[in-house]
């Protein structure tokens, strides 16, 4: 059984790692440029290069050549073709170094969180604990002047 709670708790931080993710505007701006660098290249693939049949075929040569899938059924033959093809790649890898980058920032800004929150208890702690401590060190204080005036009084009262 103990799988079966670590399974849900996985599924659990996926879940809230989704939800962050969502939230994130940074992630719409970069799939939505990914769809339209995606679109824009598969047309121009279309336009330029005669393997390419129809612009749906462009597109689907543009979305494998850029995630780095490369299926091979549609491959762009012509030196332009596979010049913007080859920057396509490299568009690609952008694009998933910013997908990758904001994953980690995602995850890293989930762990921040958790931290301040620890952080912040730690501060209270330790105001708590300075507080005790000067009120120890009053009461101690305190206590060597009483200390002190009992000896004088003791010394006072001594015949010489």
């Amino acid at each position: 059984m103990n799988w079966l709670n670590e399974f849900r708790n996985a599924v659990q931080w996926g879940n809230h790692l989704k939800s962050d993710l969502l939230k994130s505007k940074h992630l719409g701006y970069l799939l939505s440029f990914a769809m339209i660098v995606t679109v824009l290249v598969g047309f121009m693939l279309f336009l330029i290069d005669p393997s390419i049949d129809s612009p749906f075929d462009g597109i689907w040569s543009a979305w494998g050549t850029m995630t780095h899938v490369g299926f091979g059924d549609v491959v762009p033959t012509s030196f332009l073709g596979r010049l913007l093809a080859a920057a396509l790649i490299l568009v690609g890898l952008v694009f998933f170094s910013l997908f990758t980058a904001l994953v980690s920032v995602t995850l890293i800004g989930r762990n921040i969180d958790t931290l301040g929150i620890g952080m912040q208890r730690i501060e209270n702690e330790t105001t708590t604990i300075e507080s005790a401590e000067s009120e120890i060190l009053r009461e101690l204080a305190r206590l060597h002047e009483r200390i002190n005036e009992l000896e004088n009084t003791v010394l006072s009262q001594q015949p010489k």
